[in-house]
């Protein structure tokens, strides 16, 4: 079982959460410890510029408190919000936080995701431990 747990959660696609945790809970030892990521994509700077000041700083607030209020019911997981590319921040957080399983949901794969690969692939991939690809 594992002790450091890296659960992904995206707030702008419609997966169930719950049953994410459920299955992290499923493979944690006693005592391991559960983080539920959610990443931002950044805007790129060519768009930003015509954006209010405030707007990075106000994205990165409501995104705290949607992913604070999906995990609610959620005891014992703590929530972060990083901003970056998904699949490389996924990676880049699992290495620095010495997460020995992250827990991912992956959607049906497209055309598109053939060529330009999707963020559970990526992390699949890359990733310097387990990965639990969720379904």
């Amino acid at each position: 079982m594992y002790k450091n747990i890296l659960v992904t959660i995206a707030l702008d696609h419609a997966h169930d959460s719950a049953n994410t945790l459920a299955i992290a809970r499923a493979l944690a030892a006693e005592g391991a410890s559960i983080t539920a990521l959610n990443v931002l994509e950044e805007i790129p700077a060519y768009v930003s510029q015509y954006l209010p000041n405030d707007n990075s700083q106000n994205r990165h607030s409501n995104a705290e408190a949607e992913l604070k209020a999906a995990l609610a019911s959620a005891a014992g997981v703590r929530p972060v919000v990083v901003s970056g590319h998904a699949g490389t921040t996924i990676v880049d957080y699992a290495r620095e936080h010495a997460i020995d399983c992250i827990v991912i949901a992956s959607h049906r794969p497209g055309l598109q995701d053939y060529f330009l690969g999707s963020t559970a692939s990526r992390v699949v991939r890359h990733a310097p431990c387990a990965v639990h690809v969720i379904r």
